[in-house]
C-alpha cells in the first residue's frame, strides 16, 4: 500500500454505502399521504416496487392522489390511519412520512423488531437508509447523498450536475446494455477467459467511442461492429468505419494535434474557400 492509498484508508468512515438496492416486486410500506410521501412513492415506483399506503383521505397531497388513481397496478390504498404490528405483515422496506414523531418512532421500533429496513422522514437518527437527490434518464441514475446533513445542499449539486449532462447519457448507455446483449449471444458464458474478453472489449470500445456515438446504434450497425471489432481479433472500430457522422470533436481533436505555424494555414483556406463561394454566388 503506498502513501496515497495509507492516507485514502485514513479517511474512511462517516458515510454510508450507497448501493442500487433491487426491490423489483418487493413490498413496500408508506405510511402518510403528504408531499413527502409522494416523492418517496414515486423513488419506489421507478423500482418496480408494489406499495401499500397507508393514510387519512383528508391528508393525501395531489401528487400523492394522482399515484394512486394511476398506478392501481402497483399501488394499495388504504383510507385509515396506522393501526398496529399488523400492517407489517410481509412487508420489506417501510417508510413513514408523518408529522406525528412519536407515532414514527413506535413504527420505526416495531420494524426493527421484524429487521425491516425503515426510513422516517426528517428524524435522521431513525433511519436504516437515506433518500438523497436523483438524477433519472432512462437506466441511468446519479444518487447526492449529504448523510441527513443538509438535504438542500444535495438539491442545489444535482442542479449543478444536470448542467454537466447532455440529455443523452441513457439512450447511449441504454445502447451499450443492448450490444453487450448481442456480445454475450456471440460469446456466451459466465466468468472465466472468455469473460474477461469480454469485458476488455466493451471497456476499451466505452473508453474509444465518445457517448454521443453509442446513441446512434441500431440493430443493423450492432452487428457491424460486432464482425468488424470482436470478430476480428478483437479490435475496436471507429465510429467512422461504421458509417456514423464526423463529429466535431474528431476536428477538434485533429486541430490540436496539428503544430501551431500550419493552423493559421487551414483557417486562412477554410476563410478563402468561403469568400470564393460568397463572390461566386454573387455574381451569379
Amino acid at each position: 500500500m503506498d502513501a496515497d492509498d495509507t492516507s485514502r484508508a485514513e479517511r474512511l468512515g462517516g458515510g454510508s454505502l450507497l448501493v442500487a438496492w433491487q426491490l423489483n416486486d418487493k413490498n413496500v410500506l408508506v405510511v402518510g399521504g403528504g408531499e413527502v410521501a409522494s416523492q418517496r412513492i414515486e423513488s419506489i415506483l421507478t423500482a418496480d416496487s408494489y406499495i401499500t399506503v397507508i393514510a387519512p383521505e383528508a391528508g393525501l397531497h395531489p401528487r400523492t392522489k394522482r399515484f394512486i388513481d394511476l398506478r392501481a397496478d402497483r399501488i394499495s390504498y388504504h383510507n385509515r390511519p396506522f393501526k398496529g404490528p399488523q400492517d407489517l405483515d410481509g412487508k420489506d422496506m417501510v417508510l413513514t412520512a408523518l408529522d406525528d414523531n412519536f407515532l414514527s418512532r413506535h413504527i420505526v421500533e416495531m420494524s426493527r423488531e421484524r429487521r425491516i429496513p425503515v426510513n422516517a422522514a426528517d428524524i435522521p437518527d431513525l433511519c436504516d437508509f437515506y433518500f438523497g437527490a436523483q438524477i433519472r434518464d432512462g437506466p441511468l441514475q446519479i444518487m447526492i447523498s449529504t448523510n441527513g446533513n443538509g438535504p438542500r445542499m444535495a438539491s442545489l449539486i444535482k442542479t449543478r450536475l444536470q448542467k454537466g449532462l447532455s440529455g443523452r447519457e441513457g439512450e447511449a448507455i441504454t445502447k451499450v446494455g443492448q450490444l453487450r446483449s448481442k456480445l454475450k449471444e456471440r460469446a456466451p458464458g459466465v466468468g472465466g477467459t472468455l469473460g474477461r474478453e469480454r469485458m476488455k472489449w466493451m471497456s476499451t470500445l466505452c473508453n474509444s467511442w465518445e457517448m454521443e456515438d453509442f446513441t446512434h446504434l441500431d440493430d443493423t450497425l450492432m452487428d457491424k461492429l460486432l464482425d468488424e471489432g470482436w470478430n476480428k481479433d478483437k479490435r475496436v472500430p471507429k465510429p467512422q468505419e461504421l458509417g456514423l457522422p464526423i463529429r466535431f470533436y474528431y476536428l477538434s481533436a485533429l486541430f490540436s494535434a496539428t503544430p501551431m505555424p500550419i493552423f493559421p494555414t487551414i483557417l486562412a483556406f477554410v476563410a478563402g474557400a468561403l469568400a470564393a463561394t460568397s463572390f461566386i454566388s454573387y455574381k451569379r
